[in-house]
This record gives C-alpha cells, structure tokens and sequence, in this order.
C-alpha cells in the first residue's frame, strides 16, 4: 500500500485530502503536516511512498524549497506539488527539482487521485498552461517572460536599480518593461499594478 504524506497549512484542504485517500483502497495516509520543515523532517525518519504538497505555507521555508531537500536525501519519494497560485515560474522550478507531477487546486483539470495513481505508476502528471488570470485590461499570456521577472521583482517594493541588479538588466531597460506593463493593464501607476498582480498570485516573490 502507498504511504502519503500529506502538506498543507490550510487545514480545509488537509481535510478535504485526507477524505479521499481514506476512501482509496491503494493509498495509505501516514501523516498529515502543516509545514514544510516539518514535512522533510518526517520524511526522513519515517517510510514514505509519496508526498502531496502546497507551495505557499505560513513560516518555514515554502512547498518547493521542501521538496528539493527531500529529493537530495530521498529520491525515492515521489511528490506531487499542488498549489492554487498560478506564479508563472513553479512549474518550471518543480520540474527543474524533479518533482514527478503538478495539480492545481482550482484548475482539477485531473482528478487528484488519478494524478496520485498515475505517479506511483511512474507517469509525470504536469498541466499544459498556467490558469490564465486578467490583470487589468490584459490577460496573463500576454506577458513576456522579461516582464513577468520585472513585475515579480516590483511586488516586493524594490526600486528599478535593485530589479536592475538582480535580473542583470539596465535601470532603462527596467522602466521599458514597467512602462510596457502599465500600457498593457491600463494601471496608472506602479504601485497598483504590482498590488494587483500579487494579491492574484500570478508572481510572488521568494
């Protein structure tokens, strides 16, 4: 029987996954963990077939820092990232972590116990698309990648020379994107765009 581990600061959500593992013959639940140190921590004293974690978690360091340090010492593991935050970058961050498969909570394009059985089977479960937000008067595609790092960098306050020096880019080059992004939205200044696309969850910073 497949023992999973399920991680999430919400505890609707435990709840709501541990009701369909307890229903599913094949799948034994061993534990139910609010954070993710807690989740490498008991991954590494007990037996664990798969692990079904959230990304964003209160404290402690977040759902992805988690699983890379549970593939460094357990490879073996399999773990499903789920998430309700369509930051644009996770995706490419799990797969680069060699997180098997992938699963938004509002999107379920997959039922969760078929992604969960499909993994155990040695499938990699990931979607096609990030969900696709509005932002204003634009849609979410309709950001470059450059302009999706320039915007994350915003949401944290930082000046156009602090998102320079850490995207290796030019002050001028940094206002271009802005000022391409308040064109796109339709905002009229900075501060709300970035409110914006933080409180939707399309960038969010480390």
């Amino acid at each position: 029987m497949t023992k999973v581990v399920i991680v999430d600061d919400q505890n609707i959500t435990r709840q709501f996954f541990s009701y369909f593992i307890k229903e599913a013959g094949e799948f034994e639940l061993v534990a139910t963990l609010k954070d993710g140190e807690t989740a490498v921590e008991f991954c590494m004293s007990h037996s664990v077939d798969l692990v079904v974690m959230d990304i964003v978690m209160v404290g402690g360091i977040n759902g992805l820092e988690a699983a890379r340090r549970i593939k460094e010492m357990k490879p073996e593991i399999k773990i499903i990232i789920i998430t309700s935050m369509p930051e644009v970058s996770y995706m490419d961050k799990a797969r680069e972590i060699g997180v098997e498969s992938f699963w938004y909570k509002e999107l379920q394009e997959v039922p969760i116990l078929s992604v969960m059985e499909r993994t155990m089977k040695g499938e990699h479960i990931y979607p096609d698309t990030t969900p696709e937000l509005t932002i204003g008067n634009a849609k979410s595609i309709e950001f470059t990648r450059m302009e999706l790092d320039v915007l994350r960098e915003l949401t944290t306050g930082a000046t156009n020379k602090e998102i320079a020096e850490k995207l290796f880019i030019s002050p001028t080059t940094v206002n271009f994107h802005i000022n391409n992004l308040l064109l796109k939205t339709g905002y009229k200044n900075r501060v709300q765009l970035a409110v914006k696309a933080r409180i939707e969850g399309l960038v969010i910073s480390d």
